[in-house]
């Protein structure tokens, strides 16, 4: 899921993001040219990227339909930067954008890492069209 700030909280859920270097740690995230939270990354050029747990699957499905999400329900606490790192996320980077890349409808961010926190658990997995957990 992909969090920030622009005066109010903003978030979407992403279907995936990729790494893009170790040396400086470098990811990228792909954005829809109509999301607010992309207006909002855009503005401020930092965001966080937080890898939801198999128990976050509620919140995955909350932050993927368009229009005005809340926070309300969702334990959070802010970064350095101000976006919204979830309290029960498995892993949560702040990234700082280096470069946006215009691709069709959408534009990918590549930004450098400038910190993390990380916590025990699952990742949750969205596959062929359904959220799923990993097998034991």
């Amino acid at each position: 899921m992909t969090t920030a700030r622009g005066g109010e909280l903003h978030g979407m859920t992403a279907s995936s993001f990729a790494s893009v270097s170790l040396d400086p740690p470098l990811v990228l995230i792909s954005l829809d040219k109509s999301s607010r939270t992309r207006g909002i990354v855009l503005e401020v050029g930092t965001f966080a990227i937080n890898i939801l747990s198999d128990k976050q699957e509620q919140v995955a499905r909350s932050f993927a339909v368009q229009g005005v999400k809340t926070f309300d329900t969702v334990p959070h606490h802010l970064d350095t930067s101000g976006a919204p790192f979830l309290d029960e996320a498995l892993a949560s980077l702040s990234c700082r954008t280096v470069e946006v890349v215009a691709g069709g409808d959408h534009e990918v961010f590549i930004a450098e890492v400038i910190a993390v926190e990380t916590r025990p658990g699952e990742p949750l997995l969205y596959f062929d069209r359904g959220y799923r957990r990993l097998s034991s």
